[in-house]
């Protein structure tokens, strides 16, 4: 083990954490087979296989569960390193790890970059994915931050409302309902919906919005990405829920925003960290930030 480089455990972390030779490769912009030379030296140091392939899925052995918690243990050292440093330099370098849902992904680049602007010599990460990755990502403690549009249930997290998350219903611009006022939700009950995946925090706000009126929506179709269901939307498949913000980016008139009853549902966007997380000077000045930008709206 003394010749295994920090270089080799931060591939072999992402590689357990990824379960894909592939994604830790694309992570990490390396090559495959950079990637699999390195873990070839790092097994051959350890003297012990590390994962095993069964088909195309990777698992870790005992030994390499053990010391994928071993490497993040020395990144959280090196972490807190970065923290000090950071803070005699009063926040003139840095880095932040931010990951959010899809969704936000409507708004957190711009964030990032205002306060990129601010403070030019941190380097931000963004990743984007599913709420069901987020929540695996929490309970590693793998990033620094993480967008959510609903706090996670069952995990110690801390979590701070920074922005409003309005979700309003979305009909194709040739709907018959486009322009009325006041629609009654039950006149909704019938349309075909089109509906996020089971889990998804804008569906159980719909769910529940119809439950509260003994109503249940008729589901025509359900679409894993928002951008999968505007574009059903636009084929006149059905209506949907969805947040404002995902709607940011396209023209006036190319979606009809109906006016129904109950609606928006306002909810708030999260900043969200593990309870037991010590945050980075970077962590906190961006939360700072976030807080600041709400109060100025």
């Amino acid at each position: 083990m003394r010749h295994t480089t920090f270089r080799q455990l931060e591939i072999f972390e992402a590689i357990a954490r990824l379960g894909s030779f592939t994604r830790a490769a694309e992570e990490l912009h390396l090559t495959q087979p950079t990637v699999s030379m390195q873990m070839k030296k790092l097994t051959d140091a350890v003297n012990i296989p590390l994962c095993e392939q069964v088909g195309k899925k990777i698992y870790l052995t005992e030994a390499g569960r053990e010391l994928a918690q071993a490497s993040r243990e020395v990144f959280a050292i090196l972490d807190r390193f970065e923290m000090s440093v950071a803070e005699q330099q009063g926040l003139k370098k840095g880095r932040l790890k931010l990951m959010v849902i899809t969704t936000a992904s409507y708004f957190a680049p711009r964030l990032l970059g205002a306060f990129a602007k601010r403070y030019p010599g941190i380097e931000v990460a963004l990743s984007v994915t599913n709420r069901e990755r987020v929540l695996a990502a929490i309970a590693d403690n793998l990033q620094d931050l993480y967008f959510l549009g609903q706090p996670p249930e069952g995990l110690d997290v801390i979590a701070q409302p920074f922005m409003e998350n309005p979700l309003v219903v979305v009909a194709p611009p040739d709907h018959p309902l486009a322009g009325q006022h006041a629609i009654p939700l039950e006149r909704l009950a019938g349309e075909p919906w089109l509906m996020r995946e089971a889990g998804s925090g804008t569906r159980k706000a719909v769910e529940r919005c119809f439950a509260e009126r003994g109503l249940r929506p008729l589901v025509r179709m359900e679409l894993g990405a928002n951008e999968a269901i505007k574009q059903a939307i636009l084929a006149g498949l059905g209506i949907s829920v969805l947040s404002r913000h995902s709607l940011a980016l396209h023209p006036p008139g190319q979606f009809a925003i109906l006016d129904v009853e109950g609606f928006p549902i306002l909810r708030q966007w999260y900043a969200v960290y593990p309870a037991g997380r010590q945050l980075t000077p970077v962590t906190r000045t961006f939360l700072d930030f976030l807080l600041e930008r709400q109060h100025a709206q």
